[in-house]
């Protein structure tokens, strides 16, 4: 028919775009893996060896199980598959255990549970505003989206070579956040609910939702004049709400009630014993503070202000979670960052309190509670950017200020990931991979806002540019230097440092954008 022709071409575009990036998920399999793939075999063994009641007390790895409880039971899921791939793999006493078969179970694992986030990217494409059809399919907001976001660089290497499952986390969040564009916003509520307890860092997007829906599915008419009438507010929807939400976290964390276990999972989930930056610095203030402190140091110690005998034996130079104590600089501790973290996306909240903007004012909300927690909270790992740039990458494709800081958040966010891989074999791979997706999210976003509006300015594309020659030196030139030996943290430090500036400065820029109320230049339908 007539009207089934354009959903079958989106079917088989999207079909061909999700087969091409499942082919090097395939290829990666044989791929440098980090010791979260451990960690991950480590928790298919307890949960499938152990009872329930042991699952958050076993501690025979040193890679305890600190995830929420729906987490645990999807690794439970898995072990019953995994058990026909090796049964060794499930036994707890087996550590760092990898066998061929382990490998290729656990990589499979990421592959199809990866097929959660593409249907989310689907359901995503649908709810951008395309205007009218484009001719060619290659230039409509949702092909570029679906790129963006299914070929997204950092989830490629986070999950299928360094090892994690973000892709089936991220699905159920931008699945979440499509259902609110959807209008089905008990659905999004549930899907974000399911969502904490399978993965707890989702936590600082919570604040986000929270108000978005009081005031935006709660509140069901606004009065003309702008204020708010307490009559207006439905007070079902809300016990709606609640009840999906109470009832997960019921179902989640029940049996560990019953058991009298609370306290012994709150106390891994939210582990405060870590140091205020994780051991490779994510690049936001912190990383700053902590260089900040070191050049004091050094600098104090030159002009012999500072008596290095009692200074703190500052070692920055592991790659394991360590405590990092500040010789000059005060030192920082949780409830600061804390308080730094809510200082810092207040005002987004309270911009979507008294001026909602739809979903599409929630959904900046949510990137701006993302960047700001990466920015100031405690032990970020520098994976968390990509809570940021996924979600950002939606409004990318439909406002030319967004699609700005895209390019800008993308390219330093991407580029600060590449500590993760350190291996020689991966070294072409995340530059090749890097290069693509830059250069397509630079070509198709300025395609899609006609070619003579320049998306970011000469300022900008010159620190960009910067990227190459620090790039150049740190992984080519720096370790070729006598310092190599003596300084091995580093490229470390200077990465974390300029990546920083490049982030903090999108968070501004975002800022600016929904205080002033975003452009859009695709001609929009009009409702």
């Amino acid at each position: 028919g007539v009207m089934a022709a354009p959903r079958d071409g989106t079917l088989s575009w999207f079909l061909a775009l999700t087969l091409g990036v499942s082919l090097i998920k395939f290829l990666l399999i044989k791929a440098y893996h980090s010791t979260d793939f451990e960690v991950h075999r480590n928790w298919l063994a307890i949960t499938h060896s152990l009872p329930v009641s042991k699952w958050y007390f076993e501690e025979t790895s040193e890679w305890t199980l600190d995830y929420p409880p729906f987490f645990a039971w999807f690794e439970y899921g898995l072990s019953h598959i995994a058990k026909y791939f090796d049964e060794e793999m499930l036994v707890v006493q087996n550590l760092t255990y990898a066998s061929p078969a382990t490998i290729l179970f656990q990589r499979l694992s990421v592959i199809f549970t990866d097929l959660v986030f593409v249907y989310a990217v689907k359901e995503c494409c649908k709810c951008v505003q395309g205007g009218k059809r484009p001719r060619d399919i290659l230039g409509s907001p949702s092909f570029v989206l679906a790129v963006l976001l299914l070929w997204n660089f950092g989830l490629l290497i986070v999950d299928h070579i360094h090892f994690q499952y973000n892709g089936f986390l991220f699905g159920v969040f931008l699945l979440s956040v499509a259902r609110h564009f959807q209008g089905r916003h008990l659905e999004g509520a549930f899907l974000f609910a399911v969502l904490l307890n399978l993965k707890h860092i989702y936590l600082y997007i919570a604040p986000a939702y929270g108000i978005y829906l009081l005031r935006s599915f709660c509140l069901i008419q606004d009065n003309s004049d702008g204020s708010l009438k307490w009559r207006n507010f439905s007070f079902i929807r809300l016990a709606a709400l609640g009840i999906i939400v109470c009832s997960v976290f019921a179902l989640s964390f029940g049996p560990f009630l019953a058991l009298d276990q609370l306290p012994q999972v709150l106390s891994r989930l939210f582990p405060f014993k870590r140091g205020l930056c994780h051991a490779y610095w994510a690049p936001n203030f912190w990383a700053l503070y902590n260089a900040a402190d070191k050049a004091l140091s050094v600098l104090g110690i030159k002009l012999k202000l500072l008596d290095v005998a009692k200074l703190p034996k500052a070692s920055m130079t592991g790659g394991l979670v360590q405590e990092f104590q500040h010789s000059v600089l005060p030192s920082v501790s949780p409830l600061i960052t804390l308080i730094c973290t809510l200082i810092s996306v207040s005002p987004a909240l309270f911009s979507i309190w008294h001026r909602p903007c739809g979903a599409r004012g929630f959904l900046r909300c949510c990137v701006i509670c993302a960047l700001g927690s990466f920015l100031f909270g405690w032990h970020v790992h520098e994976k968390a950017i990509l809570m940021a740039i996924l979600p950002l990458s939606i409004l990318a494709v439909e406002s030319k200020d967004d699609a700005g800081v895209f390019l800008i958040l993308a390219t330093t966010g991407h580029l600060s990931l590449f500590p993760l891989l350190f291996t020689t074999p991966e070294f072409p791979i995340k530059i090749l991979l890097m290069l693509l997706f830059t250069l397509y999210s630079f070509t198709s976003l300025k395609r899609l806002f006609r070619p003579e509006c320049c998306l970011i300015n000469t300022v900008e594309s010159v620190y960009l540019s910067g990227l190459i020659p620090l790039e150049i030196f740190c992984e080519l030139i720096y370790p070729l230097t006598s310092w190599q030996q003596t300084f091995p943290f580093i490229p470390l430090l200077l990465t974390s440092v300029y990546c920083a500036f490049g982030i903090i400065y999108s968070f501004f820029r975002l800022y600016g954008i929904l205080l002033r109320g975003p452009r859009y230049t695709t001609k929009r339908k009009s409702h």
